[in-house]
This record gives C-alpha cells, structure tokens and sequence, in this order.
C-alpha cells in the first residue's frame, strides 16, 4: 500500500502465505540502544514506552513481521551504522 499503512487483513494474509521474518541484528546487546530506538521510533512511530519493548525484541531476536516491514526495519539500522537484516526462518 503506497504511502500507507497496511490493512491488518492484508498483513495476515502475506503472513499466512509467506509466513513471518526475523529482524537480525549481530551484536544487538553491544549496539547502542538509543540509535535501535531512534530508527524504532522514526520507522514505527512508537512512543517510547513501546519502541523499549520493540528494543528488547530486536536484542532477544523474537522481532518478526512481514518481508516489507522488517526489511524497512532492518534498512533504517543500516543506515543508522547498525548492521542488521531480514531473516526467514
């Protein structure tokens, strides 16, 4: 969806056809969780309250979404100095 959110009956069915993607930061204890947080909150438009638990996801590798959402994710840690990818399981 252009310049939109997506509709949750349309992110359950990339999910049930493609099933889910894992954030995967190497080093995510040791990154600086005000930059994953920063990215977090610009990318997700989280408060800070949630963007903390988004951070404790990210660093026990249990942040998952769909292709298009992690990768967004995971291009915004790039570009912030964070190595991070999407992963399938």
């Amino acid at each position: 969806m252009c310049g939109g959110d997506l509709p949750g009956e349309r992110r359950e069915q990339m999910l049930a056809e493609h099933g889910p993607v894992t954030l995967h930061v190497p080093g995510a204890c040791s990154a600086s969780g005000a930059v994953i947080m920063r990215v977090l909150r610009a990318e997700l438009g989280l408060d800070l309250l949630h963007a903390k638990a988004a951070l404790r996801r990210v660093r026990s590798g249990d942040y998952a979404g769909t292709l298009p959402e992690v990768e967004l994710l995971a291009r915004g840690l790039r570009a912030s100095g964070v190595a991070a990818t999407a992963v399938r399981p």
